[in-house]
């Protein structure tokens, strides 16, 4: 950040009186630009027992499977996003279900939230942002192609849960993997 988005003047990076962590800081109005972890939101759509799989069109990890999900929006809740997101990544309708993952990635600055959900009909097709959305069993999931760490977790998780007749909410923390590429 150069400028300040209230009233133009250069901003430096320093440690505001009574903070502990650098900001942003306008040099003229004074204003501190707080930068925070950004909101993933998605859904573990069920449909007997199959789970929706969308193939990603859009960087980064293009070409790579996932579950549905994107950034949430402003003025938007968690579950709605996870809906909006659905529907946009797969044009899927769904009845969402509870919270069923929580994964922090503090080193992208990004929380993951997954919920479980149901896919209300089989009328569904990948959006603009998916090359295919389609219904995969456990065994056909293409595990090495999974493109999250994350979405990774959250399917281990839900086949786990569903081995043992019982669904929990999960959560962890995702470091970056010594020695290996983020993804």
């Amino acid at each position: 950040m150069n400028y300040c988005s209230h009233c133009g003047a250069q901003v430096s990076l320093r440690i505001p009186a009574g903070d502990s962590l650098p900001r942003h800081v306008c040099d003229q109005c004074g204003t501190i630009h707080y930068q925070n972890p950004k909101v993933v939101v998605g859904a573990l759509v069920e449909w007997e027992d199959r789970i929706l799989m969308c193939r990603r069109a859009i960087e980064p990890r293009y070409g790579f499977w996932t579950l549905p999900a994107g950034f949430m929006e402003n003025n938007e809740t968690c579950g709605g996003a996870a809906l909006r997101e659905t529907f946009e990544e797969a044009g899927a309708r769904i009845a969402l279900g509870p919270m069923f993952s929580f994964v922090d990635l503090p080193h992208i600055s990004q929380i993951h939230i997954i919920y479980r959900a149901t896919l209300l009909d089989l009328d569904f097709q990948p959006g603009e942002e998916s090359l295919e959305a389609c219904l995969m069993t456990e065994q056909e999931i293409p595990w090495p192609e999974i493109a999250f760490r994350s979405v990774d977790y959250t399917l281990k998780c839900f086949f786990e849960d569903r081995r043992r007749g019982q669904f929990e909410l999960h959560t962890t923390s995702l470091a970056i993997p010594a020695g290996s590429l983020v993804k």
